[in-house]
């Protein structure tokens, strides 16, 4: 297959308003193809959350948008130019799924050294607060927990003040406090006009970040919009109930227990009421309601699947 190529930086039409085309790429590492025929267009300004199952092809992309890896095909623009482009790669930030430090540097030695490179980098004072890092300041990275590497790995995707954040499952391992304190500093880089691109295995995080969501699945998009738009792709309800859970009720795509309530997946709520009414199942405290990110892209998986 034919190497990937960058889009014509000086084609306006293709890039206006765009911090990424991806256009019809394919990525495939031996028999296994990660990425078949992916095209995405991400705005600037937004926070885009990549969601789907591990094998997925999140991570592939992620390489391809930021030029850490070549597709086998397809074209791509990151800011209107190269990925491998100098000046496009000092307007860019990265954490990766996983990362590695010198274990003798001190955190404030690290940082430095990455702001080194960028012409206008954030201050050390800066990044010392949003990311909760002044107290380990003067401390070896040998000595830091998994939770801090963690947090000092983000840090350093801010560090030089980029335009564009990819954030590769950012938050694993964190715990609640500092997860938190990571949205944070996501949601203010956003409302200051810098466009986030990052994968999630938490929904809750989807939810709490995302402008927009693009569901993968096998190397393909299976949907893409805002949060209430993915939900209503689906089309999905979800009605819960106090009692015992029935083996099967009409109109039910699923049936669970779930914090001491039965929970029933559903395209049609109605019906699954009527259903409980009629075989005379013994219930109390029903609620219905749309359902949430968690159970819409779980559906969407399955009904890719039949």
């Amino acid at each position: 297959m034919a190497n990937s190529t960058g889009m014509n930086a000086n084609s306006n039409e293709l890039i206006k308003g765009s911090a990424i085309q991806l256009s019809n790429i394919v990525k495939s590492f031996g028999s296994s193809m990660a990425l078949r025929g992916l095209s995405l267009e991400l705005k600037q300004g937004e926070i885009h959350v990549l969601l789907g199952p591990n094998g997925a092809g999140k991570t592939t992309a992620i390489d391809i948008m930021t030029g850490t890896r070549k597709a086998d095909s397809g074209a791509v623009s990151l800011l209107g130019g190269e990925p491998r482009d100098k000046s496009i790669r000092m307007r860019v930030g990265l954490t990766p799924q996983e990362s590695g430090f010198p274990d003798n540097l001190r955190v404030a030695e690290i940082l430095d050294l990455v702001r080194s490179h960028f012409p206008e980098p954030m201050s050390d004072e800066e990044l010392f607060t949003r990311f909760t890092l002044e107290k380990l300041k003067d401390k070896q990275a040998g000595g830091l927990s998994g939770g801090q590497k963690r947090c000092l790995a983000v840090a350093l995707a801010f560090a030089g003040n980029p335009a564009l954040i990819f954030l590769d499952e950012p938050t694993t391992g964190l715990d609640v406090e500092s997860r938190q304190n990571i949205w944070k500093a996501i949601l203010e880089f956003r409302r200051s006009g810098g466009t986030v691109v990052l994968t999630t295995h938490y929904l809750e995080e989807a939810e709490a970040l995302a402008s927009r969501i693009v569901v993968m699945h096998q190397g393909k998009k299976l949907a893409e919009g805002t949060l209430d738009q993915i939900r209503d792709l689906v089309g999905t309800s979800r009605v819960s109930f106090k009692g015992k859970q029935p083996v099967k009720l009409d109109g039910s795509t699923h049936i669970m227990q779930q914090n001491g309530r039965v929970v029933v997946i559903t395209k049609d709520s109605d019906r699954v009421v009527r259903s409980m009414v009629r075989d005379g199942i013994k219930f109390r405290k029903l609620q219905i309601r749309p359902a949430n990110l968690e159970e819409a892209f779980f559906t969407l998986i399955e009904n890719s699947q039949q």
